[in-house]
């Protein structure tokens, strides 16, 4: 393993272990901020909690560039605390049901204690075989945290609200892999602190703010905030990507688990949002002629029913020019997502030739 890798693997282990429901993402602000801290040209952070680190560039002429990852990650919230102290749950983002019965779970409190809990499936042996293979709502199901009474709930500051994330987990599968929680997308943002690193470190002409964004999984519009600020010539998003390459999956997408970064040519999602992105020709030029002067394998993926942040931030202002730069992931919502560190890797040395290329010769006309 590199020693780029290693320092992926290090950051990834940190964030995956750092719960970070969207709209509670404070744990996950402080890391970034500190890791940008001793990075950075400016580092802060705006009223929704979007941390944006500047890296300034030799050039005024040189277009401005966003580059960002969420922070936030999917969960749920409590709804009702029931007489015997077991907690109903509202999902927030696409939370599958039917991952959730027997799911070890983590409840913040109002003073920020981190309790564990489960969601409790119906004892198999009491279970009608026409349930058996039912997948039970999210409604139906609660978190058992212990407790005895609503009132044991309440006083250890169990409320109406609280977030619900899985249980934090990192495990290293082989040399190369990581499975656990918030991969998604927690490799996107060690994506970010390692590209700030060799920003630090290397002259670049752009100015490029740095970005860990709020609220991607509630309503994927945290970066608009961000953007309206920077104002950014150029925008790209960092996420995840359903990888293709398990036998349910395998004729959905080309994207495979070590093949490499993923270049974003077409996602759509229609149904409430009718929203999507369609990269700038010109950076699908630069995308492909740096990964291939710098020897990068690059995957491509089209597809519909998802959608990323950078939906919005390419609107901001005359419109930004965008890009969707991923990573595949496997099992994507689920407390067992997994990745390739390789891939983040290559992300990175994907990133730092396309930020070291741009100047103020770069054509974003269409």
């Amino acid at each position: 393993m590199t020693s780029a890798a290693m320092t992926l693997r290090d950051s990834l282990r940190t964030m995956m272990l750092t719960p970070a429901l969207s709209g509670r993402e404070e744990r996950m602000m402080r890391l970034l901020e500190n890791a940008f801290g001793s990075l950075a040209d400016q580092v802060e952070t705006d009223r929704p909690g979007n941390v944006i680190a500047r890296f300034d560039g030799t050039d005024a002429k040189a277009p401005r560039v966003m580059l960002f990852a969420h922070m936030d990650q999917l969960g749920m919230l409590v709804r009702k605390i029931d007489d015997g102290g077991f907690v109903r749950l509202e999902r927030l983002g696409g939370v599958p049901e039917k991952v959730l019965p027997g799911t070890p779970m983590l409840l913040e409190t109002e003073a920020g204690e981190l309790l564990p809990g489960v969601i409790g499936p119906k004892a198999h042996h009491a279970t009608p075989q026409e349930e058996k293979s039912a997948v039970t709502p999210y409604g139906a199901l609660f978190l058992d945290l212990g407790f005895s009474s609503r009132e044991e709930a309440l006083a250890r500051g169990v409320q109406v609200g609280c977030p619900v994330v899985y249980r934090p987990r990192f495990d290293l599968l082989g040399e190369h892999r990581v499975a656990g929680t918030t991969v998604d997308n927690r490799g996107g943002c060690a994506v970010l602190v390692e590209t700030a690193r060799r920003l630090r470190e290397k002259p670049h002409r752009c100015t490029v703010f740095v970005v860990g964004t709020v609220q991607e999984e509630f309503n994927l519009r945290g970066a608009m905030v961000a953007a309206e600020q920077i104002r950014p010539d150029i925008a790209i998003a960092l996420d995840v990507v359903v990888s293709g390459d398990t036998p349910d999956l395998k004729d959905r997408t080309e994207a495979a688990l070590g093949g490499g970064p993923v270049l974003g040519m077409y996602s759509f999602h229609g149904r409430g949002t009718l929203n999507g992105v369609l990269p700038h020709p010109a950076l699908v030029r630069s995308t492909r002629d740096v990964a291939a002067a710098a020897g990068i394998p690059l995957q491509r993926n089209a597809t519909g029913g998802l959608l990323t942040d950078l939906s919005y931030v390419q609107l901001v202002g005359r419109g930004v020019a965008p890009l969707e730069l991923s990573f595949p992931a496997r099992y994507t919502h689920s407390p067992v997502e997994l990745c390739d560190l390789r891939d983040l890797e290559g992300l990175s040395d994907l990133l730092e030739g396309l930020l070291l290329s741009w100047g103020p010769d770069t054509d974003l006309r269409r």
